[in-house]
């Protein structure tokens, strides 16, 4: 039995149940032992497909820290089987991605979800008087060009870092997204709920120590109309309903 693991950041892990490592189409599955898979369920149907992969928190590949920092959160893992005296002759078992991700007493489970899990998705947008286009996306077509910018990070208290440039405008960064680039939070991504000249304001704190490291600022946007209309000229992509009649309509009385 192998797995592979493709992280979204590019890192990619090969494992086996042997008790050697394999080396299959250029990867090396480092031998993994513990790592014993549930009974694969396969359906005709459309109801998701998912499996268990659990094992003991052996070596540097999957730590338990990595885990929890959300490193592996999303990755893609195909499963299959394979002799070990030919190993390129494999039986592809599944793929999926990771979901939950469960630690107890040095034992992980990793819950892996068929690709048939975005049949539950609903299929249609709900209405919503805010903008439901991320920044910059095909939907929202503001360039982003100019409103990435490189910066290193001076201090971090809780969820507030102090860096070594001043924002562009007044809250630019607020409601977009930091990437590390170096340091122990490298590779991991954090929302940003506002920022004020030169400090920036987490939504939660940095999972690992964060003093000193270069960081991607990306602006954001605070999806109302009148900030797509005032600061980015964009109101012809607006993709919300901020006049439509909520709720609260049928709350009023004749009248009223």
């Amino acid at each position: 039995m192998c797995w592979r693991v493709d992280r979204r950041d590019g890192v990619t892990v090969g494992l086996t149940a042997h008790d050697r490592d394999l080396e299959i189409d250029g990867l090396v599955y480092r031998a993994a032992p513990g790592m014993t898979p549930s009974a694969v369920e396969r359906s005709a149907g459309l109801d998701a497909d998912t499996m268990d992969v659990g094992g003991a928190l052996t070596g540097a590949a999957i730590s338990e820290v990595d885990l929890l920092a959300g490193r592996w959160d999303g990755a893609r893992v195909s499963l299959f089987a394979c002799g070990w005296t030919a190993p390129d002759d494999i039986i592809a078992l599944g793929s999926g991605f990771v979901g939950a991700v469960e630690t107890r007493d040095g034992t992980l489970t990793a819950e892996l979800r068929g690709w048939s899990t975005a049949l539950e998705r609903p299929v249609v947008e709900e209405t919503s008087p805010e903008c439901r286009a991320e920044l910059g996306d095909r939907r929202c077509r503001v360039p982003m060009a100019g409103r990435r910018r490189y910066a290193r990070v001076l201090s971090v208290s809780d969820e507030t870092l102090a860096m070594d440039g001043v924002e562009p405008s007044s809250n630019a960064y607020g409601g977009g997204r930091l990437r590390w680039l170096s340091g122990g939070n490298s590779g991991l991504e954090d929302a940003i709920a506002v920022s004020d000249g030169a400090t920036i304001t987490l939504r939660s704190p940095p999972r690992f120590a964060g003093e000193d490291a270069q960081v991607e600022l990306i602006e954001g946007c605070a999806k109302s109309l009148a900030v797509c209309a005032g600061r980015f000229g964009n109101a012809v992509n607006f993709r919300g309903e901020p006049y439509l009649p909520g709720n609260d309509l049928l709350t009023r009385y004749p009248g009223g």
